[in-house]
């Protein structure tokens, strides 16, 4: 999903512009107008930094090509007033089929869909996707094939794909941000070892960021402009939307919330400091808290064993503390919880929602709802598919 920064004093027309920088500055317009909904040529040219002139050319020349489209403007809204009414930019959704993968850290889920989102089949596999990178490259390959033979339908057939990939993605680069995050990655291109095994270009994106993605388009966030997704599963990733677009930070590094010191003399993390977030609380230290008692953190009858209950609050209470601190700074709509965590019951949401509750700065006009996505672990693979779905070019077969 991610895609460099242009350098924006540049102020040359797209005639007179190195062949670099255009390219740079069409898959900027092009990433601008995929997060920011329909939007007008105006608020283009002022996020971009560029003259009106030079948006204006470039927005005529994707026009042209088909990779965006334009509508009217509603009355009273963006660019209304008493002149010529303004039109909104919007991404051409592609024709034919679209692919979405979800790689997690210990499963691969894939799914192929009609360009407007409709899941014709889905299959997913447990697989340690942190230590075996080849294998789950791999298996994603067969899971695809295996998919596309469920919905009779050929490779051919698609026109747009995207994975989610559970670490940080440097936006300058799409590979992993972190040598400790996927350390089998790290020396990867995913975006050329994808293409080489399927034949498709790929969007990629971290995998909480698809997960938004996939509450705002198909789940609990379709009512909210600002909200910070959470998922809760190996690791604990967030995504933060603002003013209904995702933000990604400097590096596309943001909301690491997972690396959070709650402990500094706590368990070691595998980012190497002490007493992170994810280091205390995952589901694989709930189910390794429950193991002596012989209960399945997924299983939602042995959730409501009294250990397992307090387990499960006190991990959503821990994970809370840090979110609160998120909400007073953010001042969200909206918590929405995913992952394996938020899949347990509710005891993890509710003790999530306590902290919230009383460390966020109190006033109904300050508070942040805290809901548990009713995706059931599919937000990341449904965000793919969205992403997927709302790619712009019209063939990406390589």
């Amino acid at each position: 999903m991610s895609t460099p920064e242009p350098d924006t004093t540049i102020s040359a027309t797209p005639r007179s512009m190195t062949a670099t920088a255009h390219a740079l500055l069409r898959s900027h317009l092009v990433t601008m107008i995929r997060d920011a909904g329909p939007v007008s040529r105006s608020e283009l040219a002022r996020a971009i930094g560029l003259p009106r002139s030079t948006t204006t050319a470039l927005v005529a020349e994707l026009l042209r090509e088909g990779l965006i489209a334009e509508s009217p403007a509603r009355s009273g809204g963006v660019g209304s007033g008493s002149g010529r009414p303004a039109t909104l930019l919007s991404l051409r959704k592609p024709d034919g089929l679209v692919t979405g993968f979800d790689f997690g850290h210990r499963h691969i889920r894939v799914a192929v869909a009609t360009g407007e989102g409709q899941i014709l089949a889905e299959e997913s596999d447990q697989l340690d996707v942190d230590r075996q990178a080849g294998e789950a490259l791999d298996r994603a390959r067969d899971l695809l094939m295996l998919v596309l033979d469920q919905a009779g339908v050929s490779p051919d057939e698609l026109r747009a794909a995207a994975a989610g990939i559970p670490a940080p993605l440097n936006s300058q680069t799409d590979r992993v941000g972190s040598p400790t995050i996927l350390a089998s990655w790290v020396d990867l291109d995913p975006r050329e070892e994808l293409r080489r095994r399927t034949g498709l270009n790929f969007t990629l994106g971290n995998d909480a960021a698809f997960g938004a993605l996939g509450e705002m388009t198909y789940g609990a966030a379709r009512d909210f402009t600002d909200f910070i997704y959470v998922k809760a599963s190996n690791g604990i990733g967030a995504a933060l939307v603002l003013n209904g677009r995702l933000y990604r930070g400097s590096h596309g590094m943001a909301g690491e919330i997972g690396h959070t010191q709650i402990d500094p003399t706590g368990a070691w993390c595998r980012c190497g400091n002490r007493g992170c977030l994810e280091a205390i609380v995952s589901i694989d230290v709930v189910r390794r808290q429950l193991e002596p008692l012989d209960l399945d953190p997924l299983d939602p009858q042995d959730m409501e064993h009294p250990v397992a209950t307090k387990v499960l609050a006190e991990s959503g209470r821990t994970v809370g503390v840090v979110l609160a601190n998120l909400c007073n700074t953010l001042n969200p709509e909206a918590v929405i919880l995913g992952g394996d965590l938020a899949s347990t019951g509710v005891h993890f949401t509710d003790g999530v929602r306590d902290s919230v509750r009383h460390l966020a700065q109190p006033g109904p006009a300050l508070d942040t709802a805290v809901i548990a996505t009713g995706l059931e672990g599919r937000a990341e693979l449904l965000g793919a598919v969205a992403c997927a779905a709302a790619t712009p070019y019209a063939a990406l077969s390589a």
